[in-house]
């Protein structure tokens, strides 16, 4: 599924974006997804990550590159250095790249990958029943805009 490194740029599809940093794409009308984004803001004081609502241009783009089409977003995505992680091991990475001490998430891996993947697809499905939806998308405080990738692309 994840084909060769910054394959995304050969694709049609997707439109050209900064890719020079990791890159988190998230559900904007899920709640519990939201929370993610706004505690990466939070705990990302080395600024880390750009982040994009998959609602976007942009963020459809990238779920279809990858194979993950349609307008349920199961798993988060995280775009580094050109290859994409999803479910267990894209959050996996993510909390490890806010340092410490959320890096401590990474004992995770002890865990086989299909145990973790299965919980993760699990909290997936049922994240809207359990934190809601917003019925608008997620925009970010003025102030972090620059941490936002624009959705068209740019």
């Amino acid at each position: 599924m994840t084909g060769h490194a910054y394959s995304y740029r050969s694709d049609a599809r997707v439109p050209r974006f900064a890719d020079d940093k990791p890159l988190i794409v998230f559900d904007g009308h899920c709640v519990l997804c939201s929370g993610w984004a706004n505690f990466v803001i939070k705990h990302d004081r080395r600024r880390v990550y750009r982040l994009l609502a998959a609602q976007t241009p942009l963020g459809q783009a990238l779920y279809a590159h990858y194979g993950l089409g349609g307008d349920d977003y199961q798993s988060n995505l995280l775009i580094a250095s050109g290859q994409v992680f999803i479910k267990s091991e894209g959050s996996i990475r993510m909390a490890e790249g806010l340092g410490w001490p959320w890096r401590a998430v990474g004992v995770l891996r002890a865990l086989p990958l299909p145990w973790r993947d299965a919980l993760y697809s699990w909290v997936a499905r049922n994240r809207i029943r359990w934190f809601g939806r917003q019925e608008v998308c997620y925009l970010p405080d003025p102030k972090d805009a620059d941490r936002f990738v624009v959705g068209d692309g740019s």
